[in-house]
């Protein structure tokens, strides 16, 4: 494998064994002991990620409200110290540039992460849009994140923490917030990508190693495990989280992928994509994604095509695994609009067969 760039974990992933592939650039996990039983153990009891490939931006200043509302999609005025907000950036045409998350840590400073493999993308679209009184950094080389998630996180985490989490609701966050046996604070937030329960923290690279060693050891009687990329995928499946470069993408709006809620085009502001993602809201989208479930034996998988009865192309799979968690082989497409109505049969190219699935709805698992 070629080396790309390193997490500050790389060598606990080393040191346990983990199997190591290229992700956007990144040498990081895809397992440690095997995909469904890290799933099953996030699941049931909860599961320690690293996420630091991940990219964190940090826009400050006196105009930082007015820019970020051009640039995102969600109201960031409705945001306030301690509060997140899913958003997502979009090309004029409606086309996805990224989704993320967008923390206000003060007035005029705000947290932007974004996903690894479009980071430099992202910091150069703010760049090339920015305005006076706004300030754009690049944070990422900076930050390590980690991420516990599972019915168990918050009373794992509470253990070495005197931090009240249970006040940290639901995409709220705390920053300042110390753990035992480790030297930095960190930010933490209430929010994941697997469908459970959980918290992302974020704190400086050096301190990462502590926190990982000490979140094992307070979890080891509570079952938690450390989860590498493939039950993250697998989990956010499961949940219908959109994954960049499948269920969004240039090509793809945020209001065919289904992520309308996050699109305010009632905002006064004119932001990017604005016009047509209004006209997608208003009268509709000619695709629509919407889950299937497979009648017949195969695995729907990304990029493998979609009929109807007749023979006629009608859209593509985004996504698709068996579930560990429902024993089912489903999978995320995006279908022209006629044929999203649930229980409707398509069929589904996998190799040289096509195979019977119906419409389902989604989320296939919700907690």
């Amino acid at each position: 494998m070629t080396q790309g760039n390193r997490s500050p974990l790389h060598n606990e992933f080393v040191r346990l064994g983990a199997k190591l592939i290229n992700f956007g650039g990144w040498e990081m996990p895809v397992q440690f002991k095997g995909i469904k039983e890290e799933h099953k153990a996030v699941r049931e009891n909860a599961g320690l990620f690293d996420v630091s490939h991940m990219g964190e931006i940090i826009v400050r200043g006196p105009a930082s409200v007015s820019f970020l509302n051009k640039m995102l999609t969600n109201n960031v005025e409705k945001l306030s110290p301690g509060k997140a907000q899913y958003t997502l950036m979009c090309y004029d045409d409606g086309g996805t540039v990224d989704d993320l998350i967008v923390y206000q840590l003060n007035e005029e400073e705000y947290l932007l992460v974004v996903n690894a493999a479009n980071k430099d993308k992202d910091v150069q679209w703010l760049i090339d849009h920015t305005q006076e009184g706004v300030s754009i950094i690049d944070y990422s080389a900076s930050y390590a994140q980690l991420a516990v998630q599972g019915p168990r996180a918050e009373k794992v985490l509470q253990k070495i923490t005197e931090e009240n989490l249970q006040a940290i609701r639901f995409f709220r966050f705390s920053s300042g917030v110390s753990f035992k046996g480790v030297s930095e604070s960190a930010i933490v937030s209430r929010t994941g990508y697997t469908g459970e329960d959980g918290f992302e923290i974020y704190l400086p690279v050096e301190a990462a190693t502590d926190l990982w060693r000490v979140v094992l050891a307070a979890g080891e009687e509570d079952g938690v495990q450390p989860v590498g990329l493939g039950a993250r995928d697998t989990l956010r499946f499961e949940a219908a989280l959109p994954l960049y470069s499948q269920e969004l993408s240039p090509s793809v709006s945020p209001v065919e992928a289904g992520l309308g809620f996050a699109v305010k085009e009632k905002k006064e502001v004119d932001f990017h994509g604005k016009e047509i993602l209004q006209q997608q809201k208003e009268k509709g989208t000619k695709r629509q994604l919407k889950g299937i479930e497979m009648i017949e034996k195969g695995i729907p998988r990304n990029g493998y095509l979609v009929y109807d009865e007749e023979g006629r192309e009608i859209g593509f799979v985004t996504s698709g695994t068996q579930s560990p968690t429902l024993q089912k082989n489903l999978g995320l497409a995006l279908l022209d609009r006629e044929y999203t109505e649930e229980g409707r049969y398509v069929y589904v190219q996998v190799r040289k067969k096509r195979i019977q699935a119906k419409v389902v709805s989604t989320p296939f698992y919700k907690r």
